[in-house]
């Protein structure tokens, strides 16, 4: 009988096995996302194969990406804005502020990662804490306003390439513009960036996207070399600069250089990922003291090279020749490859609350079906929007204030509060906050102002973002 009872039981299990129609049979079961986070599981798509996570180099190329974006190149004008002194001092205390701000979501993250940052940690469950809802929000919408504008800059450059074909010269010794020749309209370049952004998001396993985040870093750190190679030769003498600007353009200062900080949506889930996460606060200090120290050679160099004559963009002023024109062209390898993480925050929010309501079957076509969605979402937006660099500046300017500077410092409050804490750190948290809020409310005016104002008209040199 033990006998026939084994063998019987062998045969219903290899039928349950064989079984094709099973997973298509009922509703997919949710997961206890909650105690998979808390057990050091990794939480991926529906689909993707389950991974041992993520090791520190890669979460340390992965962070480096984050932040090396296109608000790099508006530094140099960020700094004419504040002063040759005041920009990079400024520079420096956001660059600790950012850091310090991300070691706080770190912190709290840690200590309750069950409540109200269940969705932002990538323990996507949703419940009803409006708190929860509003970070996720901010999180989607900054992350897809970073594509937006991704898109945009990989048309502009790309056509700008295009059109100064016939008269960019081999000879660099010169300081020639590109007389641009009229080629096809923007919007097509923008259209035929749009099947390989969609394989780009495809994409779904963090460890996967770490190639493209490498080859993103080596383009762009190429194309950095170059420009700082150009922008070091030659600098006049800067007596004649302005220690500290008028404090009337400042806020055009504060609004590039919190946009240029892009990393803050991506660290969470980085965190999250990492084999051994106790590792994550040395890592996220090493590559914020690198961004942050870019970010002053960019923006202070570039200002010294060019004083009032430099632009929007850092490649605006740098010679018609193939050297430099190839600085656009790795630049927009390197923003290809950036959107595919900058996608992956709000994929990661989205995608689990739809794909927890369909059969098993359904849930890979949800899954890819909404990725492509959200892409030509950006791709749309990117297109039908004609001054998107004003409006990336007020989401940036709404959302980016909120979640690096305003969010987590109250966070830090209502987490360790009632176990008490000194007044120091609390004047701390509310000093930051209030920083966050000003500029929440300073930067959301101007690009109001400035949308409602432009009309039809072209960007101005002071735009933050480079769109000709």
């Amino acid at each position: 009988m033990p006998v026939t009872q084994s063998a019987r039981g062998s045969q219903e299990a290899a039928t349950l096995k064989l079984d094709p129609i099973s997973p298509c049979n009922g509703p997919k079961k949710p997961h206890n996302k909650d105690s998979r986070f808390l057990d050091g599981s990794s939480l991926e798509s529906p689909g993707v194969e389950k991974t041992k996570g993520i090791t520190a180099l890669q979460t340390l190329v992965h962070l480096l990406k984050g932040n090396m974006g296109t608000g790099v190149l508006g530094l140099p004008l960020a700094v004419k804005n504040a002063g040759v002194l005041m920009g990079p001092l400024s520079l420096l205390v956001m660059g600790l502020v950012a850091c310090h701000c991300m070691h706080i979501l770190v912190r709290c993250a840690q200590r309750f990662c069950h409540s109200i940052l269940r969705l932002f940690l990538g323990c996507s469950i949703p419940d009803t804490s409006s708190p929860q809802y509003t970070v996720s929000f901010l999180l989607v919408v900054t992350q897809l306003g970073f594509c937006c504008v991704y898109i945009v800059f990989l048309a502009d450059n790309l056509k700008q390439v295009v059109e100064a074909v016939n008269s960019t010269a081999v000879s660099c010794h010169g300081n020639e513009t590109a007389l641009a020749m009229a080629t096809m309209d923007s919007r097509l370049y923008m259209l035929a960036f749009l099947p390989g952004l969609a394989l780009l998001v495809f994409i779904r396993n963090l460890r996967v996207l770490t190639v493209f985040s490498l080859l993103a870093n080596i383009s762009m750190l190429v194309s950095l070399v170059i420009i700082t190679q150009y922008i070091s030769q030659g600098i006049p003498d800067p007596s004649q600069l302005p220690l500290v600007a008028s404090w009337k353009t400042y806020p055009l200062f504060f609004g590039t250089a919190i946009f240029s900080f892009e990393s803050i949506g991506v660290v969470l889930p980085l965190e999250n990922k990492m084999k051994d996460s106790r590792r994550f606060p040395a890592i996220l200090s090493l590559g914020m003291s690198i961004i942050t120290a870019l970010y002053i050679g960019i923006g202070a160099l570039g200002y010294l090279r060019f004083g009032d004559d430099i632009k929007a963009s850092i490649t605006l002023n740098l010679p018609n020749c193939w050297l430099y024109q190839s600085v656009k062209l790795l630049y927009v390898v390197g923003i290809l490859c950036t959107y595919a993480l900058q996608f992956y925050v709000p994929a990661e929010i989205m995608i689990p609350f739809a794909v927890a309501r369909v059969s098993k079957c359904w849930a890979l076509p949800v899954d890819l079906s909404i990725r492509l969605a959200m892409v030509c979402l950006t791709c749309i937006l990117a297109i039908l929007i004609p001054r998107l660099d004003l409006v990336l500046s007020l989401v940036g300017s709404v959302s980016s204030s909120a979640l690096a500077l305003i969010i987590p410092p109250l966070l830090e409050v209502a987490t360790y509060y009632t176990e008490g804490m000194s007044p120091l750190t609390i004047a701390k948290d509310a000093l930051i906050s209030a920083l966050g809020f000003v500029g929440f409310v300073v930067g959301t005016y101007q690009a109001l102002g400035e949308l409602i104002g432009s009309g039809d008209s072209p960007p101005s040199s002071n735009s933050t973002i480079f769109l000709q």
